[in-house]
């Protein structure tokens, strides 16, 4: 299992459109086999900045995701919205503290 981290900045009057989007695939986003969990967080002092976070099983199923058509729609809906280059992490989770 690792953590896939993905920040996405917006045209401030794409924001709306953007969180709709979400809202109407982050279950079939979250269904995605491999897929073991999945949080959007917006930023405080930028709100046209959010950060998607999830945990995938393996890599292959982060690969088969991002391959899929699933992530080819969201993607051709998502990518217009954009005002920066978005930017991904895949890291490893070393230490959880609840």
């Amino acid at each position: 299992m690792f953590v896939r981290i993905v920040k996405m900045s917006f045209a401030p009057s794409k924001t709306d459109e953007f969180l709709a989007n979400f809202e109407n695939v982050k279950d079939k986003i979250r269904a995605f086999e491999g897929c073991e969990f999945l949080e959007l967080y917006r930023d405080k002092n930028q709100p046209n900045i959010f950060f998607t976070y999830s945990y995938w099983a393996t890599d292959d199923c982060l690969e088969t995701y991002r391959n899929s058509e699933l992530f080819k729609n969201v993607w051709a809906q998502t990518k217009p919205l954009f005002n920066d280059k978005p930017q991904a992490w895949s890291v490893d989770k070393l230490h959880s503290l609840n």
